[in-house]
């Protein structure tokens, strides 16, 4: 097991060749779907493996949202969508309430995907530093909402511990059409 893995996070190195590809409004929901998401997903279960020995794999569709899981841990490897807007809906508190809060008193019942962008409960809440869920984290999310048809992300990177379920970091991502990637790393 590589126990460096804690510093890098994937780098993309075509993404950038790709989104120029689809830079027109005419392809770019295509492109993002057939070529984008699927390079995307491939580079998260590369470094992912790269960073574990094994793993049960499974993505997971739900509401529009896709989420890719290790089920021997039971833990969030990525969560990505496409943006449709501001979600209306109001927030399931009462769900919210029945997650475990395993992390301890520091960490929220955060979403991987936000809910204003239609991130449900259940599959979509993570141990998130409160830091991180309340602070910066946000903007990226905001942009997301503001721009229909972008393509959010989150990937969750993991320490030593090949059993834990609160992830060291995580990438925040968001690929826009004719813009260049927005591609954060924040501690958690």
């Amino acid at each position: 097991m590589n126990c460096n893995h804690v510093a890098d996070a994937p780098g993309y190195p075509e993404l950038a060749k790709m989104l120029e590809a689809a830079s027109s409004a005419d392809i770019w929901e295509s492109n993002i779907t057939n070529r984008i998401i699927p390079y995307l997903v491939q580079e998260w279960i590369a470094h992912y493996d790269s960073t574990r020995s094994g793993g049960e794999l499974a993505e997971v569709h739900v509401d529009g949202f896709w989420y890719l899981f290790d089920i021997g841990p039971d833990r969030l490897i990525a969560a990505w969508g496409i943006s449709r807007g501001r979600f209306p809906g109001s927030r399931d508190k009462e769900r919210m309430q029945g997650h475990p809060k395993s992390a301890g008193p520091l960490y929220h019942r955060g979403h991987a995907i936000p809910h204003r962008l239609g991130g449900g409960t259940d599959i979509n809440l993570a141990a998130q530093t409160g830091s991180m869920n309340m602070g910066p984290f946000r903007a990226l999310e905001m942009r997301a909402v503001e721009n229909p048809g972008s393509l959010y992300f989150t990937y969750w990177l993991y320490g030593p511990d090949p059993n834990s379920q609160v992830a060291s970091r995580v990438q925040q991502g968001l690929l826009r059409c004719g813009l260049q990637p927005e591609i954060k790393v924040f501690p958690n």
